[in-house]
């Protein structure tokens, strides 16, 4: 079945998407049977996914906000933004520095759609969305929005969260990454989650079996793998770790470690 959204795209609602999948396991409701019926066949292979999502979310709302307030950054570009789910990444940096500017980037015609969420930006500050697919950073690169939104100039975080397991080495990964940062100035940064099987690994598998059925393949990487994303920056401390070991806050969800498949790091490109 296929539907025209606000955003006049068509939105393919009978095959699940990562997306909405994600929007669907973290209580959202922009979401379609497809999506729900694959979440819920996801949750009942590994009943943590819901945990581990809410923790791959709490990672990148600390890490953007530790950049915006310890770092000084001001300009953001988010990779796989993913449906809107406040507080967005524009609504935490403004929070902190009024006049940040943040660029969002999906594949979705479901996101476009719903875009308009992120637009509401501080009257210092802006936010656009770039309908681009990661596989193509000359899109995200070259586009208008990019380029009237972020100066080369200044340094920029580059957030890529819950998006790499999509990516397959076959991609290019590494060079995809590559050509995204190579642009952005020294003391820029990049925020990263990458998939994992290492800590349940027959649980995380049997969910990687039900995304590719979907047809939606992972490449889960072991801590080694998922480490050489970041070669060539410098580490944050604490370094690589399980995306809740990141800095937490006190307030953040109590969590089992083998209740969270997802390695995160925030890493400065050298001077």
């Amino acid at each position: 079945m296929t539907e025209t959204g606000d955003g006049q795209r068509p939105l393919n609602t009978g095959t699940a998407h990562s997306a909405r999948v994600y929007d669907y396991i973290l209580g959202g409701k922009n979401h379609y049977e497809a999506d729900a019926a694959a979440g819920e066949a996801m949750i009942e292979v590994w009943p943590a996914l819901p945990v581990h999502m809410r923790a791959n979310r709490a990672f990148m709302l600390r890490a953007s906000r530790y950049l915006a307030r310890e770092c000084g950054i001001r300009q953001f570009l988010d990779i796989g933004t993913g449906l809107p789910t406040s507080p967005n990444l524009h609504e935490v940096v403004q929070a902190v520095e009024p006049g940040a500017r943040v660029v969002y980037v999906d594949n979705d015609p479901i996101v476009l759609n719903y875009a308009q969420a992120l637009l509401a930006s501080t009257p210092q500050g802006r936010t656009t969305y770039v309908h681009a697919d990661m596989r193509d950073p000359d899109a995200i690169l070259g586009s208008p929005e990019f380029q009237a939104t972020l100066d080369l100039d200044e340094p920029i975080a580059l957030l890529v969260i819950g998006m790499l397991h999509f990516i397959h080495p076959s991609d290019d990964d590494h060079g995809l990454l590559r050509r995204l940062l190579e642009p952005l100035p020294p003391g820029s940064y990049l925020a990263a989650t990458v998939g994992t099987a290492d800590f349940a690994p027959q649980e995380v598998g049997r969910v990687a079996e039900q995304y590719a059925a979907e047809g939606m393949p992972m490449a889960l990487r072991t801590r080694q793998e998922a480490a050489a994303f970041f070669t060539g920056l410098d580490l944050v401390e604490p370094g690589l770790v399980q995306v809740h070991k990141w800095r937490p806050d006190a307030e953040d969800e109590q969590v089992r470690h083998e209740d969270i498949a997802m390695y995160g790091a925030l890493a400065r490109k050298p001077r």
